[in-house]
């Protein structure tokens, strides 16, 4: 629908005379333009209603397509609406360009509403008649632009939803990922200004180049300058309730310049061309802090918090200082009970050992039935006997070996000592001049990760000769916390079989050719590659049936066979696999729930229902980097308020 154009030019003039006429006389007209602007809509439905005849009579009943959204756009003036809001009415509003607030809603009957006409047209000699089938025309144009903007809308949102819908199936399970797609509804973490701002922060640097190409020194400095500007009210905010209050400011700041600039200097292939160098730049920025950050994650793996060394170091001193009568623990008589529970676990932290041994006491029936066979490394052997005479765990009992202590494991018997004392491995662990970049040296960190080398990792191939008068142990790992009794676990009938574990296999994952190199004849022909895997960190083990298999001894075999590195690279799962192959019972999942230490997405009810949680990964719950919601499972198991906990400043 469009103005009449004669009133309109009056209307004009009018405004002309009333400026020339005095400020009253302006605002007197001004005034009236609005009220004639509002009205004019409104009489010409009126009249138009009026000259209609015969058959081109309004009907009650408004057909479906003047009662549907009409949009008229007029030059700079304004725009008209016509919207049908209710059944028997039709809303009418007028906007004046420029001018704030200056909507006019008129409600009016449906009785009003023109019916497009049907039928024969006579244009001779009937001018109401000539305008009244241009309108229709109108109408109908119109209708069917509606129609096809419409449709468009549909299949955008349908385009949309169907984005969302691919963005909710994508596993996110890699350190918190941000959909795209993501809804904003609802949210109180809002970032829409903040992406709106990084926008403008993208197409301010397009336009820099832009502008030093084409020699606009003026409009490169405001750019210059609301770049500064927007990056410092930007800071490091995440969401918008982070963002300084002049954020808004320099969004209109920014979003001026970047009009000025775009009638200046939009340059499209230019444009196209800087904004795919910006996206490889940035996809070789985080190629590079990918790199990065692999090696720092290792380099952080490989150490050791400050407060466990301070433990450590404390502990060990005080030990020494007691007089040899009193550096023994009690209850040594239960030592080779076979009746009793046997734990073992073979560790150098004691922060991590007294946590296994008071999750599991405190969540056992009878303490007094379970027997923890500790072994460690000579620097920390002190600190570990130090700390469970101190703190003993209620009626059970603690024995503490240390490793260097046992003279049978030597290099002549053990393979893995032997080949960890060889030049060559002392080249392919420590090579001088091993390459220095990012990826290379976070590969060569995670091979002298010390788990690796040293011998604790090795020790649990060898129950049966460390505990020989032991019929069944369960083998714990130290980054685990018990939240069940686990006496049920000397009951599992392990049928014939030696080692009860919690299969790992999903699919196609952890399966034996992920940690096996089947390209290797030994390994094609012993092993199957879709055999499922299965989880070191929990295991029950009957060492009766481990000594007459002379388990020990295939294990030696397979060690030997893999000196050049040629049928596994790292750990002890490979060779564990290989050892207990066709030797493993499958327990049930709720025994073992393993991936605390990497996946931050593990349902909470596996873990609440869980016996055993494992922190495996590197972000194990001693250190910074530990996955924060996890973490109250193992904290809970420590008494902060002990005096050397406290003095060594450990934080809950």
């Amino acid at each position: 629908m469009a103005l009449n154009k004669g009133s309109v030019s009056d209307l004009a003039k009018h405004e002309d005379e009333g400026v020339n006429g005095g400020a009253g006389r302006y605002r007197f007209f001004l005034a009236l333009l609005v009220l004639l602007s509002a009205l004019a809509p409104l009489l010409f439905v009126v009249v138009s209603g009026f000259c209609t005849t015969g058959e081109g009579v309004a009907s009650n009943s408004p057909s479906k397509g003047v009662l549907d959204d009409i949009a008229a756009r007029t030059n700079n003036t304004g725009t008209i609406n016509i919207k049908s809001k209710e059944k028997n009415n039709l809303i009418l509003t007028w906007k004046l360009v420029g001018v704030d607030a200056a909507v006019v809603a008129i409600s009016l009957p449906s009785q009003t509403a023109v019916a497009p006409r049907s039928g024969t047209h006579q244009m001779e000699g009937n001018y109401s008649l000539a305008r009244r089938i241009v309108r229709e025309e109108r109408y109908e144009n119109q209708l069917v632009e509606m129609e096809m903007v419409q449709q468009d809308d549909d299949t955008i949102v349908k385009l949309e939803n169907a984005n969302m819908q691919a963005s909710e199936l994508v596993n996110s399970s890699i350190l918190e990922k941000y959909s795209t797609w993501k809804k904003e509804n609802g949210n109180k973490n809002r970032v829409s200004t903040i992406r709106l701002m990084r926008d403008q922060i993208i197409m301010a640097r397009i336009y820099l180049s832009v502008s030093k190409k084409k020699m606009k020194q003026g409009l490169r400095q405001q750019l210059l300058v609301c770049l500064k500007r927007s990056r410092r009210a930007l800071g490091e905010a995440n969401v918008d309730a982070e963002l300084h209050s002049s954020a808004r400011k320099r969004i209109k700041e920014m979003a001026a310049v970047l009009s000025k600039a775009r009638d200046e200097l939009f340059d499209c292939e230019f444009v196209t061309r800087k904004l795919r160098a910006m996206l490889l730049t940035e996809e070789e920025k985080i190629r590079r802090l990918k790199r990065q950050n692999t090696f720092l994650t290792q380099l952080g793996v490989k150490g050791i918090p400050g407060g466990i060394r301070c433990l450590s170091l404390r502990l060990t001193v005080d030990y020494y200082l007691l007089p040899p009568e009193k550096r023994e623990l009690p209850k040594s008589e239960n030592l080779e009970n076979p009746k009793l529970h046997h734990y073992a676990l073979f560790t150098d932290n004691v922060l991590a050992a007294a946590v296994v041994v008071n999750s599991t006491v405190m969540n056992a029936k009878d303490s007094s039935k379970h027997v923890f066979h500790l072994v460690t490394d000579d620097l920390n052997y002190g600190a570990m006997k130090m700390w469970f005479l101190l703190n003993p765990p209620e009626e059970a009992t603690i024995h503490v070996e240390n490793l260097d202590e046992l003279k049978w494991l030597n290099s002549s018997y053990c393979p893995v000592l032997r080949q960890l004392k060889s030049a060559a491995m002392r080249e392919y662990y420590f090579k001088a001049g091993r390459s220095t970049t990012g990826s290379s040296s976070a590969s060569s960190l995670k091979y002298r990760n010390p788990k690796y080398l040293s011998m604790l990792n090795h020790l649990r191939f060898y129950l049966p000769q460390i505990y020989p008068k032991l019929d069944k142990i369960l083998f714990l790992d130290d980054d685990i916390v018990v939240q069940k009794d686990l006496t049920g676990l000397w009951l599992v009938d392990l049928e014939a079989k030696v080692n009860g574990a919690v299969e790992t296999c999903v699919d196609n994952f952890h399966r034996f050719d992920k940690y096996l190199n089947f390209s290797n004849p030994h390994i094609a022909r012993e092993f199957d590659p879709n055999a499922c895997g299965w989880a070191y960190g929990m295991n029950i083990f009957d060492l009766k049936e481990w000594k007459k298999k002379d388990l020990t001894g295939l294990y030696h075999i397979w060690q030997n066979l893999n000196e050049e590195r040629l049928l596994w690279k790292l750990g002890t799962l490979p060779p564990g696999l290989m050892t207990f192959y066709g030797l493993t019972y499958s327990l049930e999942k709720y025994w073992h729930v393993l991936g605390l230490g990497y996946n931050p997405n593990i349902n909470p009810s596996d873990i609440e229902n869980a016996a055993v949680i494992h922190y495996n990964g590197n972000r194990k719950p001693w250190m910074e980097m530990a996955i924060t919601k996890y973490r109250p499972y193992w904290t809970k198991y420590i008494d902060y308020d002990h005096p050397y906990l406290s003095h060594c400043h450990f934080i809950k």
